[in-house]
C-alpha cells in the first residue's frame, strides 16, 4: 500500500478532532507564511495538504483565489464547508491534478514531510507553480525549541518496536528542507521561524486534538487506547495550569521559501 494511502487511512479516522483543536495551533505559522510568500488579493495559491482548511481561510481572507488538496476526504469536508469559495478535492501530493506553471504561490504547511518520495513531491510542487511565482513549506523547527517534543518522546518509548524513517523532525536540522530546494535547483531560498504556543483547554481537549493525528492513530494500532493515554498525560504533566489547561509555551517552526527563477 503505498504511504499516502496509509495516510488517508490514518488521518481520517478522527478528522473532528484534527480540525475543531488541533490544527489552529498552527494559525502563527500560517500566517507568518503567508506574509513571506506575500499573500494578497488575486494571488492564486494552492494549498497542499490542505487539511481541514485554517490556512485556507486566511488566505482567502486576503483576497487569494484559493484551491487545495489532501489525501483525506474526512478533512476535505470541513475546507469546503469553511472557504466556500475555495476549490478542494482530493489528492496525492506526487501526482498533482494540476496544470503547470498555475499557482503563484504553493503552500506547504505541515505537509511535504509526509510523502514518500520528497523529492518527487517537490517537483509537483514546481512544475504548478509559475515560473514567477513562490514555493513556501513549514514545520517543525529543532527539537531542542520544540516543548511539544515531550510528546513525541513518550510515543517513541511506548512503542513495541522503534519507529521507521526519520521521525517528526527529520527535515527540521538547519539546511536539511533548505537542501531539499537547492537540489531541485529552487533560487532566493530564505527561511524564517515563528513560535506556535500549543493551549488547550483541559487534557480531554488535548487529547481529542492531539491524538486525531496520523502518528497517534498508527500508533493505536498496536499499544491499547488506555496505555497511550497515561503515557502522554504524564508527558504534559509539568505543562498542566492550575485552572486545568494545558499550555505548551514554546514550538519554534521553520518555513523556507524559494522562487523557480
Amino acid at each position: 500500500m503505498k504511504k499516502s494511502q496509509i495516510q488517508s487511512e490514518l488521518w481520517g479516522k478522527s478528522p473532528n478532532g484534527w480540525a475543531e483543536i488541533q490544527e489552529a495551533q498552527h494559525t502563527p505559522l500560517w500566517e507568518a507564511m503567508l506574509n513571506a510568500a506575500k499573500v494578497e488579493s488575486g494571488t492564486t495559491l494552492l494549498d497542499v495538504g490542505c487539511g481541514s482548511g485554517g490556512a485556507s481561510i486566511l488566505a482567502n481572507d486576503r483576497g487569494a483565489e484559493v484551491y487545495g488538496f489532501d489525501i483525506t476526504e474526512g478533512l476535505l469536508d470541513f475546507a469546503r464547508r469553511r472557504v466556500p469559495k475555495g476549490k478542494f478535492e482530493t489528492a496525492d501530493i506526487e501526482e498533482l491534478p494540476y496544470e503547470d506553471n498555475m499557482f503563484d504561490v504553493v503552500f506547504a504547511a505541515n505537509s511535504l514531510q509526509y510523502s514518500e518520495n520528497r523529492n518527487a513531491a517537490l517537483q509537483e510542487l514546481i512544475r504548478v507553480c509559475k515560473p514567477t511565482g513562490q514555493i513556501i513549506a513549514g514545520l517543525f523547527g529543532a527539537p531542542e525549541e520544540v516543548d511539544f517534543r515531550v510528546v513525541f518522546n513518550a510515543l517513541r518509548d511506548i512503542m513495541p518496536e522503534s519507529p521507521k524513517g526519520g521521525g517528526p523532525f527529520e527535515f527540521s536540522l538547519p539546511g536539511k528542507l533548505e537542501g531539499l530546494f537547492a537540489e531541485e535547483n529552487l533560487t532566493n531560498i530564505k527561511t524564517g521561524e515563528i513560535n506556535c504556543p500549543f493551549e488547550y483547554s483541559s487534557f480531554d481537549s488535548f487529547w481529542y486534538g492531539t491524538a486525531s493525528a496520523g502518528p497517534f492513530q498508527g500508533i493505536l494500532k498496536v499499544v491499547s487506547e488506555d496505555k497511550l493515554k497515561l503515557a502522554v498525560r504524564e508527558s504534559v504533566n509539568e505543562f498542566l495550569l492550575d485552572d486545568g489547561r494545558i499550555l505548551i509555551p514554546k514550538n519554534i517552526f521553520k518555513y523556507v521559501s524559494a522562487t523557480i527563477n
